[in-house]
């Protein structure tokens, strides 16, 4: 299919990985075309079949210690979780049809779409389909999202607090999986109004 707003596409597809026996044919189909790829400057990012940039690599998310089923309990090994948004929200492919996952809360929902209705209505209305109004007000303050980072929001969107506002920030993405996980796990085990408490810590490098 034809894409536009494309800000960043895949390295060549690697025919030799493991996981191209696994992986549905209409996401085999597009990827053969353009391995990955980054849409609207972060509102929307594929992943490839590659080995590096490990960031872009579906095999990192797929199998080994950072597989997202092992990391949310809502999804399943042979889920395949093909493409992000801007705030790490995961869409999954399960039996040919879209599921979102809400990274802060792991909840897992139906969308009821194919992979080619998807990138159409993503193509069509990509804001009200992705979510981007965050990104957007990311770019408004005179930020940007470099290829391999998402937004980092504080406090959590699924808070009370979120709604007095938030603060954006862009993170590796690898980072924001990491925590936001961690967040769905102890959010996940919690009764309604119950609160939390999340520590910020500052990393402080020599000479900074």
């Amino acid at each position: 299919m034809e894409l536009d707003h494309v800000t960043f596409a895949g390295p060549p597809f690697e025919e030799e990985l493991a996981i191209v026996a696994s992986l549905p044919d209409n996401l085999t189909s597009l990827l053969r075309q353009v391995n990955g790829f980054i849409l609207f400057e972060g509102g929307l990012h594929v992943r490839g079949v590659c080995t590096h940039p490990e960031w872009h690599s579906l095999s990192s998310v797929l199998v080994g210690p950072r597989a997202l089923h092992a990391l949310y309990p809502a999804l399943l090994p042979s889920d395949v979780p093909f493409a992000q948004d801007c705030v790490a929200d995961q869409y999954i492919l399960r039996e040919r049809k879209v599921h979102k996952l809400e990274a802060e809360t792991g909840e897992l929902s139906f969308m009821d779409l194919s992979l080619p209705e998807f990138l159409s209505a993503v193509q069509a209305h990509p804001v009200e389909v992705l979510g981007m109004q965050p990104l957007l007000r990311h770019r408004q303050e005179g930020g940007a999202l470099k290829p391999g980072q998402v937004l980092h929001v504080y406090p959590p969107f699924c808070t009370k607090e979120a709604a007095n506002g938030v603060s954006l920030k862009a993170v590796p993405v690898q980072e924001a999986i990491s925590y936001l996980s961690e967040l769905s796990r102890v959010v996940s085990s919690l009764p309604d109004g119950r609160q939390i408490q999340i520590t910020v810590v500052k990393n402080e490098r020599p000479g900074t």
